[in-house]
């Protein structure tokens, strides 16, 4: 009863910009940890991007300086602004989230992706 929903992938030429956004909706009683993973064909899942509810970040070694994750809670939304793209940041990448909904069950929960290739 908890849904994530990703947006802003799409095509860019290396050296560009994307800011992918995900908001969280549905039987929401808290989140914690909100997340940006990324998958390549070929590759497994990895982590780019975490922040903790208290506002804590952590980054991939391949992605510190260029990469940046803030959050609304407000909103239940979560942002990753990616600047000097390059083609190894191509990926589908997903929103991961932790919480409880309104029954006070935990879960984890993730969007179903967005598409972010970087080519010339």
């Amino acid at each position: 009863q908890v849904q994530l929903v990703e947006s802003g992938g799409g095509l860019v030429q290396p050296g560009g910009s994307l800011r992918l956004s995900c908001v969280a909706s549905g039987s929401i009683l808290r989140l914690f940890a909100m997340g940006w993973y990324r998958q390549a064909p070929g590759k497994e899942r990895e982590l780019v991007a975490g922040m903790s509810n208290d506002g804590d970040t952590k980054y991939a070694d391949s992605v510190k300086g260029r990469f940046t994750i803030s959050r609304d809670n407000d909103k239940n939304t979560v942002y990753l602004q990616m600047n000097s793209l390059n083609p190894e940041d191509t990926a589908v990448y997903y929103c991961n989230a932790d919480g409880f909904d309104t029954d006070y069950t935990p879960g984890n929960y993730w969007g179903q992706g967005t598409q972010v290739t970087v080519s010339s």
